[in-house]
């Protein structure tokens, strides 16, 4: 028989909850910042940091000569303290791709503070730059398009609200919970399920996680999925079994961290659990046992490290799933950056570290992100043989 966890394991559980959501928020567009220190530097190939003169004036986490000339702008928020450590993550993949490709003479680091996200794009426009690569923080995104300017064409990366166009030459490739959602959406479809149930965190993360899976799936003609709200209670986690048994459907998805989900795993019986990998961090080995047969949806970088697309990238050891991802973000970054530097490419698809991506016609990359699913503690591709 399932008992429910001491109050004493929840309420730990729920600060755990907090902590990671607040970072996957800031990382996957949502407006919570992360509040952790930037890492200490690593053995990455070194930034070329320029500082525009409205800059914050605090301590940068690296610095080095500026190029006499570049044609590709990496603008981030290497000096705001609650996006160091997250921008410092991108500034390593993409350095790391240039320099992979031979082209690190050829880009800048532009770093900025807080509301410094438009002298920094100044600063770029100025030196001649043929491509901007950020903001990476949406609120600095929306900023560069309330101000408006005729800037260098931008790949930003984060995406606008939902319906706000993007200012002229600007590009959207992002990592957010809502492309992870419409995968799953097509792949439960295509599995046969008929009725899927939501249960649903508090966060205004995961309210987007779930809001669209849930276009996705009623826009492909699936039945209004139920929608179950549960705390780290052990009354709201017994309401939940007590309501799907009376009622169970073919699948649940999981809009929960990797914590509450392993919490939430349990109360679910035998049904197909579905979640998003961009709100997990690697769990301890006992913890993840809690997560086998919950299915997920993340980057291929994490997801199939050895294929053979992923073969010429530069590889380092980051430290946490969340960095992990903005990485290999700043891996694609460069190379989206790159087929931009002769003009806006006809056609640009491709495999990248974090999904198949594909240039659509709003100017937003459409990213395909790949299933997996948790086997004895491991994560494995979802179809790979047992």
């Amino acid at each position: 028989m399932l008992r429910p966890p001491p109050p004493a394991s929840l309420q730990r559980i729920a600060r755990t909850c907090a902590a990671v959501l607040a970072l996957a928020a800031a990382l996957c567009g949502a407006q919570e910042p992360s509040t952790s220190a930037a890492p200490d530097a690593p053995d990455w190939p070194r930034a070329t940091v320029d500082r525009p003169a409205a800059a914050s004036s605090g301590p940068a986490p690296v610095a080095s000569h500026v190029p006499a000339s570049a044609d590709i702008a990496l603008v981030l928020p290497l000096e705001a303290s609650a996006y160091a450590r997250a921008a410092d993550a991108v500034r390593a993949g993409f350095m790391a791709a240039a320099a992979a490709a031979g082209l690190l003479d050829r880009c800048t680091v532009i770093a900025h503070g807080d509301d410094g996200v438009i002298p920094a794009f100044e600063a770029a426009r100025t030196r001649g730059v043929k491509v901007i690569v950020g903001p990476l923080v949406r609120d600095d995104l929306k900023t560069i398009a309330i101000a408006g300017g005729d800037w260098p064409t931008t790949i930003a990366l984060n995406q606008m609200d939902d319906a706000t166009p993007l200012p002229p030459r600007t590009y959207s490739l992002a990592l957010t919970v809502e492309s992870d959602a419409r995968v799953i959406a097509r792949r439960v479809q295509g599995d046969g399920v008929r009725t899927i149930d939501v249960v649903e965190g508090e966060s205004a993360l995961m309210h987007r996680f779930a809001s669209a899976f849930t276009s996705e799936w009623t826009g492909a003609g699936g039945t209004a999925p139920a929608a179950h709200v549960v705390e780290p209670t052990p009354a709201s986690l017994s309401d939940l079994r007590r309501t799907l048994a009376r009622a169970m459907p073919d699948a649940v998805l999981l809009a929960l961290d990797g914590d509450r989900a392993a919490l939430v795993k349990p109360y679910l019986g035998a049904v197909t659990a579905y979640a998003s990998g961009l709100v997990f961090e690697r769990p301890q080995a006992l913890a993840a046992r809690d997560l086998d047969d919950i299915r997920i949806v993340d980057i291929p970088w994490i997801v199939v490290p050895d294929a053979p697309e992923l073969a010429g990238l530069p590889r380092r050891e980051i430290g946490g799933a969340a960095l992990t991802r903005l990485y290999a973000l700043g891996l694609d970054a460069f190379r989206v950056a790159q087929a931009f530097l002769d003009g806006e490419p006809a056609r640009l698809e491709f495999d990248g570290a974090i999904g198949h991506l594909i240039l659509g016609e709003t100017h937003s990359f459409q990213r395909e992100g790949r299933l997996a699913v948790y086997r004895g503690g491991q994560l494995v591709p979802l179809d790979a043989a047992r």
